[in-house]
């Protein structure tokens, strides 16, 4: 095998090497049938199986409620700040937004195209160093809904206490952190989240819906983009992302083989412990960008004393099997994406080389 690096990138991301290599072994004859799981009917007995055991796999693993669908979509987060509005906001309603990046502002626009999107709170004046506190929050009770977005892959922020919504439903974009810490799923009616964080390749999305959702969105909106229609059919309305879904089956299998969501904080935790100490260890060399309590453990972004020693250490690093670690076009620095495959001894290789450029630089 070749050389493998530590990919820090933020999304398609690092997949577990046992993982990929239990897909590259089963790539050309699938369980016997002779073929590749992508050449297989996802009317196939085999595909429905996986498809299956992927949903139960999920629901085991988060501790989804029995009153949950799980859905396997297409479109990425992206369709889903669309298909949220269409599906329960009717003429005159509205749903509350919390704005704290580039995501929710995405979102948020969707929502004004299909209705619209009222803002509840926001970071932005801070150029979103933080997660409004939950006294920031401003929710309206006529609302359908609250929507906020779980972790941002952009500013380095995330959520490490959600509000308390009442009676009005809690939808989360929760694409770069599923399944990275243990979460009470019965507090959200909706949680989207594109795969190729945090479950497997790009491609696929998840949706964790609760039923009364599914039964009260709209019928006068395309057939397609109806949860009831995915619901009814178990995501197979139409052919769906069958290898992607067949991968994030894998996927959830070595999750659980790990020891389930459990195990994977725990090493989550310790990954982020390690690499913001090592930022705040450094006497300003490094600088975190994001206030500590709003710290994402995904996304660890940082600045150095300007723009051309960034560069040299995201060529350098590089160069020593550290990739992926350029900060986003529009806020630029240095950013290193740690999800659930990114191991505790790429985050300390990280660390080791940090320390060393800076002993040299």
């Amino acid at each position: 095998m070749t050389h493998r690096v530590f990919n820090f990138n933020p999304g398609p991301a690092a997949l577990p090497l046992p993982v990929l290599e239990k897909v590259q072994a089963e790539f050309l004859d699938y369980a016997g049938t002779g073929m590749s799981i992508m050449e297989s009917s996802h009317r196939a007995p085999e595909f429905d199986a996986i498809n299956e055991e992927a949903i139960v796999l999920l629901k085991e693993l988060m501790a989804i409620p029995d009153n949950y669908h799980v859905l396997f979509l297409q479109g990425g987060a992206s369709l889903q700040f669309a298909m949220v509005p269409m599906n329960f906001l009717r003429e005159g309603q509205f749903g509350d937004y919390v704005h704290t990046g580039t995501w929710s502002k995405k979102a948020i626009k969707e929502g004004n195209i299909l209705g619209r999107a009222r803002l509840a709170a926001s970071s932005e004046g801070v150029n979103f160093n933080r997660i409004p506190s939950l006294s920031e929050m401003d929710f309206d009770p006529a609302a359908q809904y609250v929507h906020v977005t779980s972790n941002n892959t952009i500013a380095g922020t995330q959520y490490h206490e959600f509000p308390d919504t009442g009676n009005v439903p809690m939808i989360c974009d929760m694409s770069s952190d599923i399944m990275s810490r243990s979460l009470d799923v019965s507090k959200f009616a909706l949680i989207y989240a594109g795969a190729q964080k945090n479950l497997g390749p790009s491609g696929v999305t998840v949706v964790i819906i609760r039923d009364d959702m599914v039964q009260g969105g709209r019928d006068d909106i395309p057939t397609l983009l109806q949860y009831r229609t995915q619901a009814a059919k178990h995501s197979m309305f139409n052919t769906p992302n069958s290898f992607g879904i067949y991968f994030l089956w894998r996927y959830l299998q070595y999750v659980k083989a790990q020891g389930g969501v459990a195990a994977m904080e725990q090493v989550n935790r310790k990954k982020q412990e390690v690499l913001y100490a090592a930022i705040d260890g450094s006497d300003g060399y490094y600088r975190g960008t994001v206030e500590k309590p709003s710290r994402s453990w995904m996304n660890v972004t940082m600045r150095m004393a300007n723009e051309d020693l960034e560069k040299q250490f995201i060529a350098e690093a590089k160069e020593s099997g550290l990739v992926g670690l350029k900060g986003h076009r529009s806020v630029g620095g240095i950013r290193a994406s740690q999800y659930n495959a990114m191991t505790l001894e790429g985050v300390e290789a990280l660390v080791t080389f940090m320390a060393d450029f800076r002993a040299r630089n």
